[in-house]
């Protein structure tokens, strides 16, 4: 079954920034992509690079505004899909992500096959 790992840093004030290394995330990887469960993933360009879009259930028309659509103490920083048996064996690489340390949150999401 696949799943997406939604990779959060923490940003709230007063917070301890990450210290995982760029080491700590290739070897995460790595450790993905031997185990056979990879699919995909991607690291997000800096937040200020977003652009929110929202379209009018009344009119239709749509509205874009630069930023983040919402004030958050949790940034979503990038994803992985992986295909793994069952949630306890997604759980696991979410506890192994360097992004679930340091003040962070991995959301794990079951995607949905039409």
């Amino acid at each position: 079954m696949k799943y997406i790992l939604l990779i959060n840093a923490n940003t709230a004030p007063g917070s301890a920034p990450g210290c995982s290394s760029v080491e700590d995330w290739m070897t995460y990887e790595k450790e993905m992509k031997e185990a056979g469960v990879y699919v995909s993933g991607h690291a997000m360009a800096d937040l200020t690079t977003a652009t929110a879009v929202r379209v009018d259930a009344t009119t239709g028309e749509r509205t874009v505004a630069d930023g983040p659509y919402a004030e958050s103490h949790e940034v979503l920083g990038g994803y992985d899909v992986i295909d793994v048996p069952d949630l306890d064996a997604a759980l696991e690489w979410a506890t192994r992500c360097p992004g679930s340390k340091d003040g962070g949150t991995v959301i794990v999401r079951p995607l949905a096959e039409f």
